[in-house]
């Protein structure tokens, strides 16, 4: 991610199975990076953003 000012990264808690799953499938992983991209999973970030959340880079 980029603020334009810094640039971090973003970490999402997975489920032993989901990660499995996504050793098995790697298709399966680049379609959950790219949910991620979109913010669909925001729900399974491990620390919320703060208010100038920044954008895929």
């Amino acid at each position: 991610m980029s603020t334009g000012v810094v640039d971090y990264e973003e970490y999402f808690e997975l489920t032993a199975s989901q990660y499995a799953q996504m050793l098995a499938d790697p298709a399966t992983a680049v379609t959950f990076i790219e949910e991620c991209r979109r913010r669909e999973h925001d729900d399974l970030l491990m620390q919320q953003p703060g208010w100038n959340r920044g954008t895929p880079v």
